[in-house]
This record gives C-alpha cells, structure tokens and sequence, in this order.
C-alpha cells in the first residue's frame, strides 16, 4: 500500500520506518507551512541529551500562510555550521560517523534556496547510505483525509507531538548517562547502527493514531 508522508529535515525514525516498510512513498507536497514541526527541525542525542537542530526559515510577509514548498531558507545566519558541529559532538565517537560523514558533509555546505529541495536531497543521502531504495510520487493537490483503504496517511509523523512511536532500543553513545532516547532523527541510528540500519527499520512496529 501507499504511505503519504510529509518531506522532513533529517526524518525521525519513525518517518524511515514508514518509508522502508512502503510498497510505495507519495511525498505531500501542497500542504502550508506549520511552525514548531520537523519540517524544518530534527532531534539528535547530544553529550547533555536530547538536542534540536532547527534551521531557520524566511516566513511570509503579513503573517499569510505560505505553502512548504514555496518556503525559503533563512542564509542571515550560519545555521549549517552549527549543525554539523553538534553533529560531530554528538556522534565524533559512534561507530559509523567517520564512515558516512563525507555522505552528509556536501548538505552543510551547499547553500539551499527552498527548504523542500533541502529536506529531498537529505532523504536521498540517509536512504543512499542506508542502502535504501529511494522511489516517490508526489501530491498535485491537498487532501485533509485520504482513502485509508488505499493510502496510509503517515503525515502527522511531522509533527512530533503526535508522534507516539515506541522502537526497539539500540547503542547509543551516551545512553550509560542519559538513557535511551527514542525516535531521534535517523542519522542517531545511522551512525550507532551503520550497515544494520535498515534491517532494524524494516522490524519496528508502526502504529497510526
């Protein structure tokens, strides 16, 4: 069946799981953009735990709504940068960082115009290095509810609040202070899990709320 599914910034696990699990992907494309969800955020676990990565948008002029897809990325600050360093703090030490860091490093250093081009091409480096297969279709118009009879609608996924998802624990590197920390951003199982990644994610349970 067909899962549709908004375009995020360094999906959460949950988000990969629902994509390794689809006989098709259908990317939302015609939706508005909503603040405080991980369109334009992700979390990782950090040395003091969990972290937000947020990348900083241009939002409309008079407050109108402005769809996701027209949205553009703020370049006034050096958003990138700080990134990828906390990257390198949280992960410099798990097993797969230096393994797939010249994978990621290009998506810090290219200067990105519209976060939707962003969030695609952040998909496409995860699933590459996930050995994934990374196939879509995307929406030519908004639909508030869908057929649940022949689409999965995974879009509240975005929206971390909704997102209730419980998986199967997994190494993380600072898990002897702060625990285990579930449904990060898939680079945290990525560079604790590496070549295992999509095994893991095609096993976890994913239930819609």
């Amino acid at each position: 069946m067909k899962s549709l599914l908004f375009p995020t910034y360094f999906p959460s696990i949950s988000h990969f799981v629902a994509m390794a699990q689809s006989e098709k992907i259908v990317f939302e494309m015609e939706d508005n953009f909503q603040k405080q969800t991980n369109r334009n955020r992700t979390y990782i676990y950090s040395p003091n735990g969990i972290q937000l990565l947020n990348i900083p948008v241009k939002h409309s002029l008079e407050g109108r709504h402005q769809k996701t897809k027209d949205t553009r990325v703020e370049t006034a600050f050096d958003w990138q940068k700080q990134h990828f360093k906390s990257l390198e703090a949280a992960y410099r030490t798990s097993p797969f960082f230096e393994y797939f860091e010249d994978d990621i490093r290009p998506i810090f250093e290219k200067k990105h115009v519209f976060l939707m081009d962003l969030n695609f091409e952040a998909m496409e480096i995860v699933a590459k290095c996930l050995r994934m297969k990374f196939e879509y279709d995307t929406t030519s118009e908004y639909f508030h509810e869908v057929d649940p009879n022949t689409i999965l609608d995974f879009r509240a996924l975005a929206d971390g609040k909704k997102d209730n998802s419980q998986f199967e624990s997994y190494t993380q590197v600072f898990e002897e202070k702060h625990g285990f920390l579930n449904n990060l951003s898939i680079l945290d199982l990525l560079f604790n899990e590496g070549r295992y990644a999509l095994d893991y994610l095609k096993k976890q349970p994913l239930i819609l709320k």
